[in-house]
């Protein structure tokens, strides 16, 4: 789930500060817009006024307001640059992970680092604390950042100058401003199976027209003043609205009740699901009558609890998409964390079924079935959240079990370490291919081999389609 960011600034000394009160969370759009000057509301219409009485004063009005305006629609552009500046556009690869679109990025000269790309995030992050030193960051403000969960806010810190290369370094950023987090709090390596260092934002989107082609693995970044938007048939286009630096989009769906509802969605790849909607945005949002309640992931904030369950329908344009698998996150998770109205978002679980083309410049996402398109969508069918650990990530240890859950019937336990499926050892499975095997079948069985406590140990788990 990409991190809903909100952030405050901890203004002078923060430590002695910390000591005297906790100050207020003051919610803060970090963009490239914040560079330019702010005159006061109501004190410019007069001096205006005043001031153009003058020619020579109103040829400098003039040249300043050019001036303004230049430097607001060109500062996107002095970030990421194509290297050369010829190029009209950069195909590289990407791995998808759990849902994840994760690339590779060089930073200050080193790496590459692994990094998701995520438009549910406005400012880009380091989430793993340890390349502050190895990177030689300069570190500035710093921030209270709160997202999505049930925990407190944590500490990042801004660093503004942050040498960023992607696609074998033909997409350059001389100084891109980052969040570095105090701590790990996602511990995304765990979750993916591979190290994941980070999260690339709307940063990157703002600059290029970015295509996505799941299918085959690969990205392409755009131009947008030479991209020419495809018109065959099967394109369904869609307008966008940047909002608080993410973009929405606004369509319908068709609940359990047959009631249609207008929808305003975060567009996410960073998010695993497919649909998530906020039963506290609408009082016709309702939690559907077969739900089930789960852990939904864990954002920002901690932990993301609530329902799943199953929408009739959901429209994107000319296509439309049946008995889409939901979730419904507490209220308490989410609704203190948005500072855009919105009612939820859609994932990378929805949008892999596509070949994607995401145009933050001229507000549109283009949308082309894939072969995935017509793919039922199906939950975990165990019960079962597993996490990869070691120097490589691949040993596999459970760290939660749904009670009443298949999982739980298998007397699988939290910490019980997965050595083999079906004969075959983990250790040559990705984490990915492992959640696809207890996701792939309604009733098929599985043999595992666990270890607890030193002891060998072998179950029989069998699938269930849980909702």
């Amino acid at each position: 789930m990409g991190p809903c960011i909100t952030a405050r600034p901890c203004l002078g000394n923060c430590e002695n500060r910390a000591k005297k009160r906790k100050p207020p969370i003051l919610l803060v759009s970090y963009s490239a817009n914040s560079c330019l000057v702010r005159l006061p509301a109501m004190a410019p219409l007069a001096l205006f006024r005043c001031l153009c009485a003058n020619h020579a004063w109103q040829r400098l009005i003039w040249t300043v307001l050019v001036l303004l305006f230049t430097a607001e629609a060109g500062y996107a552009q002095a970030l990421f640059q194509f290297k050369p500046a010829w190029r009209n556009s950069v195909r590289t690869s990407f791995q998808l992970e759990r849902n994840l679109v994760v690339i590779q990025a060089r930073l200050n000269g080193y790496g590459p680092y692994n990094f998701m790309l995520d438009t549910g995030v406005g400012t880009s992050i380091i989430t793993d604390p340890t390349l502050r030193d190895s990177l030689g960051l300069r570190i500035g403000q710093q921030y209270l950042v709160a997202g999505v969960g049930e925990e407190a806010p944590v500490v990042a810190f801004q660093s503004d100058s942050v040498r960023v290369e992607l696609a074998e370094g033909r997409i350059a950023a001389a100084a891109l401003p980052m969040l570095l987090l105090s701590n790990d709090v996602f511990d995304l390596s765990a979750y993916v199976g591979m190290p994941i260092h980070g999260i690339l934002g709307g940063d990157v989107f703002r600059h290029f027209v970015v295509e996505i082609e799941p299918e085959s693995r690969q990205l392409i970044f755009r131009r947008p003043d030479k991209f020419k938007a495809p018109t065959g048939q099967k394109w369904a286009h869609l307008p966008i609205i940047i909002e608080g630096e993410k973009a929405y989009v606004e369509t319908q769906a068709r609940l359990s009740d047959s009631t249609e509802v207008p929808l305003k969605l975060v567009l996410d790849t960073g998010a695993g699901h497919a649909l998530s909607l906020e039963t506290g945005s609408d009082a016709r949002i309702k939690l559907p009558d077969q739900r089930l309640r789960t852990h939904l992931g864990r954002g920002l904030s901690g932990d993301v609890h609530g329902y799943l369950g199953r929408v009739q329908s959901l429209r994107l344009g000319r296509y439309q998409l049946s008995a889409l698998l939901t979730s419904f996150p507490d209220n308490a998770s989410v609704r203190a964390r948005v500072s855009v109205p919105r009612n939820g978002n859609l994932g990378f679980e929805l949008l892999k079924r596509f070949h994607i083309i995401i145009d933050y410049p001229h507000n549109a996402l283009l949308l082309r079935p894939n072969a995935q398109f017509r793919d039922p969508f199906e939950h975990d069918m165990c019960g079962l959240d597993l996490l990869a650990t070691g120097t490589n990530f691949r040993n596999y240890v459970v760290h939660r079990v749904e009670a009443g859950s298949p999982a739980a019937q298998a007397n699988l336990q939290p910490n019980d370490e997965i050595l083999s499926i079906n004969l075959m050892p983990v250790g040559n499975m990705t984490l990915s291919q492992i959640s696809r095997m207890l996701h792939s079948a309604d009733g098929r069985q599985l043999f595992l081999l666990v270890r607890r406590n030193g002891e060998m140990i072998a179950t029989r788990l069998t699938l269930k389609r849980q909702i």
